[in-house]
């Protein structure tokens, strides 16, 4: 931790130099005296931590300095040293933005220490907090978080920079284990509302009858066991993102409810009748076809309109050619940093058996695949025989999606050309399929070979 840098304007000479001492018996801390107000102000490019300023000075009243320091720049704490015991004026140098308020006596440098190092402790931890925002930002740049280089990937890229650039809603779909909620937060931490809380929610983990308490928030008293009041996710991501994650799990009842939150941009808690204005982004993601549920009668037609907003639909993995290794390689690297171990290498054989499977659980199958291999591996090359796939599904080209014969028929051939390195002579006589039918599929663009 850098050194906490406080300027003391006194104009005292004996007092001023008598707590710069004392106060520099604390190493971390980085004393400036200065005898007027406008040494001070002259000085402020320096970024003082703290700053304790006379009541009396010379040259300029405390209070008089203490809103110049506040025009500068709020965020500086201002302790105000002063031989006036009137009551009145501590109020208002408080109420004008003065952290702390001292009467000069025999006690004053005990007092003056620990308000620096209460100051100090909360310095400290919004140092902290501003930091872990900045890895936080930085781990999902999107050079971090969309890995790959696939046509699909790239047409993912367009979209999620397209919405960087505004606050429509974001609706993501695709197969579980796709990435949706890393899709969502790289497109949170990459926005203008990155400062400001990303609040996940799974529709799917929570209870029927606690959804509407969890997303809203309730008053004290709501219900039998409300001992306080809590606030509910949209409130908690007011001014930032809210990620619905699973929405298509909801039923009718609570999908009335969110609707009514979007068109007023206001929410009610539990138990209570006062409005509340919120302001936060949403992204929506499911793996199940929204607009098919809403021809099921199971998803609100009015509030699929509203937050479609801009789709993106996610590729599965198998659909994403060599993205597979690109990927494979990135969680190698991750383990072996994660482990402080040599960077592990990938055999080309393990590389063609990862080519060749199907992964239906996708990158997060992937990146367990990964993970166990290096484990098994020697510590320097992971082999075919390291790649324990789990086969938990047996129909793994039918996913929880239900598709039409159409979709199923393309996703095996782009399966198969995979499989035979974009063969198409071999894959049609693999599948006993004509090869005009493979080119005119391609032709389209109804089936992919990247």
């Amino acid at each position: 931790m850098s050194a906490l840098k406080i300027f003391i304007v006194e104009d005292d000479a004996w007092f001023g130099e008598l707590l710069k001492h004392h106060l520099s018996l604390n190493p971390d801390y980085q004393l400036h005296l200065y005898k007027t107000a406008k040494d001070c102000l002259s000085n402020l490019h320096l970024t003082p931590d703290i700053i304790c300023v006379d009541f009396g000075l010379p040259d300029m009243n405390g209070d008089m300095l203490l809103e110049r320091i506040r025009e500068y720049s709020k965020n500086i704490p201002v302790i105000v040293i002063s031989g006036q015991e009137d009551i009145s004026i501590a109020v208002n140098f408080l109420k004008s933005g003065a952290r702390d308020y001292i009467i000069k006596d025999e006690n004053t440098k005990d007092m003056l220490w620990n308000s620096i190092l209460k100051i100090s402790e909360n310095i400290d931890l919004k140092k902290e907090v501003k930091e872990l925002k900045e890895q936080l930002e930085q781990k999902f740049s999107f050079e971090k978080t969309i890995i790959g280089k696939s046509d699909v990937l790239k047409e993912i890229f367009i979209l999620v920079e397209k919405a960087l650039n505004s606050s429509i809603n974001v609706s993501i779909t695709g197969e579980t284990g796709t990435g949706k909620e890393v899709i969502a937060k790289a497109i949170h931490y990459n926005s203008e509302r990155k400062k400001k809380p990303f609040v996940a929610v799974n529709m799917a983990a929570i209870p029927t009858e606690l959804i509407e308490s969890e997303l809203f928030g309730y008053e004290k008293g709501a219900f039998t066991g409300a001992q306080s009041r809590r606030i509910g996710k949209f409130e908690e991501a007011n001014g930032g993102t809210i990620f619905l994650d699973e929405i298509a799990e909801l039923n009718l009842s609570v999908q009335s409810k969110i609707l009514r939150v979007l068109q007023e941009k206001e929410i009610v808690r539990v138990g209570s009748n006062e409005s509340i204005k919120i302001d936060a982004r949403l992204i929506t993601a499911t793996h199940r076809n929204l607009a098919g549920e809403v021809k099921k009668g199971k998803f609100r037609e009015d509030l699929f309109y509203r937050i479609i907003g801009l789709p993106i639909d996610l590729p599965p993995l198998r659909n994403r050619g060599n993205d597979v290794l690109i990927l494979a390689k990135h969680f190698v690297a991750e383990f072996s940093k994660e482990n402080k171990i040599k960077t592990i290498s990938i055999s080309n054989e393990a590389k063609d058996k990862l080519l060749k499977y199907n992964y239906p659980g996708n990158v997060r199958e992937l990146k367990s695949l990964l993970d166990l291999a290096c484990v098994l591996s020697n510590g320097i090359e992971i082999t075919e025989n390291d790649l324990r796939f789990s086969n938990v599904r047996s129909d793994a080209m039918f996913t929880s999606e239900e598709k039409t014969l159409k979709e199923y028929t393309n996703e095996i051939i782009s399966f198969f050309l995979k499989k035979y390195n974009q063969d198409v002579l071999e894959v049609a006589k693999k599948l006993d399929v004509g090869k005009s039918t493979i080119y005119n599929l391609l032709q389209k663009r109804e089936i992919s070979i990247n």
